[in-house]
């Protein structure tokens, strides 16, 4: 069966894994992470057991706050996944993706509410993943390095939430 060619391509790339071990921080990018059920990334101040484990924004969204004459970064918006080539805002709640060779997410929030005392409000004046963020929680863990795929397994149905 041939891909609809004006379908959004089902696929992206991570660009940079991200960890920090506090919380209202920028996050510093690493060789790899590890996503590990019912908790998120290991070591990461904002792993738990809640809704959303894994943060992820794209590159296409910095690149917005770059283009302002921002020197931004992966991580400087304390996403876990910095992601390049897949539309986040068009996964809908209940959507599992694959995140590298083993683990998988489950979409489970577009944005979040940004409190005004974290550290990236505080430098750059806006944050963007009230709105262009997006988080999931692990289903199947797994390492996940820069250069691997991101790859949509199954959108939701219409109506699923967390």
């Amino acid at each position: 069966m041939m891909r609809d060619s004006s379908a959004p391509d089902p696929r992206g790339i991570i660009v940079s894994v991200n960890t920090s071990l506090v919380k209202g921080v920028q996050k510093k990018p690493t060789d790899r992470i590890l996503l590990v059920v019912g908790f998120g990334v290991e070591g990461d101040a904002h792993g738990g057991p809640w809704h959303r484990q894994v943060s992820l924004l794209a590159e296409e969204s910095i690149r917005k706050m770059r283009d302002v004459g921002l020197e931004l970064g992966p991580g400087d918006f304390a996403e876990n996944l910095t992601t390049r080539g897949l539309d986040l805002l068009t996964l809908a709640i209940g959507t599992k993706v694959r995140v590298g060779a083993e683990a998988v997410l489950e979409i489970t929030q577009h944005g979040k509410t940004c409190h005004t005392a974290c550290a990236i409000r505080r430098l750059v004046d806006e944050c963007i993943m009230p709105t262009e963020g997006i988080f999931g929680k692990v289903l199947q863990g797994g390492t996940v390095r820069p250069g691997d795929e991101l790859v949509v397994l199954a959108e939701a149905k219409e109506g699923v939430g967390p």
